[in-house]
């Protein structure tokens, strides 16, 4: 899968819907949006999404998420079916305000283990030649690094996404059977051992646009009596299993997230030197 459908900034409403609104909601959507090429001709027009997230050993990028710190970001490395062929996608997603900001590099599934571990890529081994990606990883390391983040849990779900036919400016998504469970490895897992269902009862409904919140959007949001509310597929799930299961209560980070700059490096300069 490839970023081609990626929205680097948007705004992003989340709310919890009971199933059985799936195809009301679906036949409103339907006259505005089309279904995105993933989506097409699969089950219940959904595939699959993978997330492995990272953290420090305190929770810090957890904890920035549950107090809803205003500006906060998690990394993550994102794939989408178990082939080892398939990219992993490295990515930083960052909530300044009300606005997400999302920066992703892909990298070879064989070239996870080294990348956690601190060693980036030589360049003619990343999948894109473009440079905003290699400054995207080169980022999502530093912050990787500064954190001491690792490896803490492993995110399931089917998606099922809609979006604006020429510009890309809309996307909804549905995304149900979310299930997680801890993971330490530095990988990318393709399967899940023990997985913990979270939203059990619901669909996660986001509602993503770029510019201005569509007029559409206020009747969609009428015609179904949606209500804004948090669905936290990492924080949530670290919530229901229990902190204990990811602390670990000896270490002490030199670095906790309130010391950790979110400002853009200039690494322009450093690449080309």
């Amino acid at each position: 899968m490839q970023d081609h459908r990626l929205q680097s900034q948007r705004f992003e409403l989340k709310y919890l819907v009971p199933g059985e609104f799936t195809q009301p909601m679906r036949d409103f959507v339907g006259s505005y949006l089309e279904l995105d090429d993933y989506s097409v001709g699969k089950p219940n027009n959904s595939y699959e999404v993978h997330s492995v997230y990272l953290d420090s050993d305190r929770l810090d990028i957890h904890h920035a998420t549950f107090n809803g710190d205003k500006n906060r970001f998690k990394l993550r490395l994102r794939y989408y079916d178990a082939d080892p062929a398939s990219p992993v996608f490295c990515e930083i997603k960052q909530r300044v305000d009300n606005c997400i900001l999302k920066r992703r590099c892909a990298v070879a599934r064989a070239d996870v283990p080294q990348l956690l571990a601190g060693q980036l890529p030589e360049p003619d081994e990343l999948l894109s030649p473009e440079l905003r990606h290699l400054v995207s990883l080169q980022r999502f390391l530093e912050l990787m690094l500064q954190l001491d983040a690792r490896p803490r849990l492993h995110n399931y779900y089917r998606r099922e996404a809609w979006v604006s036919p020429h510009d890309n400016s809309i996307r909804i998504t549905f995304d149900r059977h979310i299930s997680v469970e801890p993971y330490f490895r530095p990988d990318a897992p393709p399967t899940m051992t023990r997985p913990t269902r979270i939203y059990t009862e619901f669909i996660v409904l986001e509602l993503k646009f770029t510019g201005r919140f569509p007029n559409w959007f206020h009747a969609f949001v009428e015609r179904f009596n949606l209500m804004r509310t948090a669905s936290m597929k990492y924080s949530g799930g670290v919530e229901m299993l229990g902190e204990h299961r990811f602390l670990k209560p000896d270490s002490q980070p030199e670095v906790s997230l309130a010391e950790v700059s979110l400002e853009p490096l200039n690494l322009h300069e450093q690449l080309v030197s």
